[in-house]
């Protein structure tokens, strides 16, 4: 998939949201306050007024669309990020899910539904696993991938990170998705998440560091 293709996609996107927004907000009656953010309970534990609840996922669809569209024209290392094609289409389609899944979420008692709160939760996971699929399909840039000053400065060194935080990120993807799909009290779920984050950021940084202290002391 193409960068005009992913435009064109993040537009359509940015529209539907817009759509099912300004739907919602007919449905509401006036002064409705709605529901922007959820604690590891699931409990909402931060409302809005209806019509900031509602587009402010659309207008963050927007902005993302528009800063992941510049980015490959930024990127000094690669010719338009052609090396990290595969990771960065994925980290795009994934982020426009979870715009689309917080919508949705938002959205939800205008509309009569219900929805599991802890869906963004186990869209984290799944986005993680897709992008932990796609990491060592990239190679060194400033804006995409795990950027640690070793590995910019050596692509053998970025490779060789890439695929230990392929098997981090998908295994914190992985803890993140029984997160949301175990029923875990908030103590529970909350050390589930931190210990995912921590596995999926830290060895990788580690590993890269290792790496460059071991070459260099050859």
């Amino acid at each position: 998939m193409r960068e005009h293709a992913l435009i064109v996609i993040s537009w359509v996107t940015v529209a539907v949201l817009a759509a099912i927004a300004t739907l919602a907000l007919a449905l509401l009656p006036e002064g409705a306050q709605l529901a922007m953010h959820w604690n590891l309970a699931g409990e909402a534990d931060r409302h809005g007024d209806a019509a900031f609840a509602l587009f402010t996922p659309v207008v963050m669809c927007a902005v993302l669309s528009l800063v992941l569209a510049v980015l490959p024209r930024l990127e000094p290392l690669q010719n338009r990020m052609e090396g990290s094609a595969a990771l960065y289409r994925a980290a795009w389609i994934g982020l426009l899910g979870m715009m689309i899944m917080v919508e949705l979420l938002v959205a939800a008692p205008a509309f009569g539904w219900t929805i599991p709160i802890m869906m963004p939760l186990v869209g984290v996971g799944l986005l993680l696993i897709y992008v932990g699929n796609v990491l060592p399909k990239s190679r060194p840039g400033f804006f995409v991938g795990i950027r640690t000053p070793w590995a910019l400065l050596d692509t053998d060194n970025w490779i060789a990170t890439h695929r230990l935080g392929a098997w981090t990120t998908m295994a914190g993807g992985l803890a993140l998705l029984l997160a949301g799909l175990l029923p875990l009290t908030p103590a529970q779920r909350g050390a589930l998440v931190v210990g995912a984050l921590l596995v999926s950021t830290l060895p990788p940084v580690f590993y890269s560091w290792f790496l460059w202290h071991r070459r260099r002391a050859r």
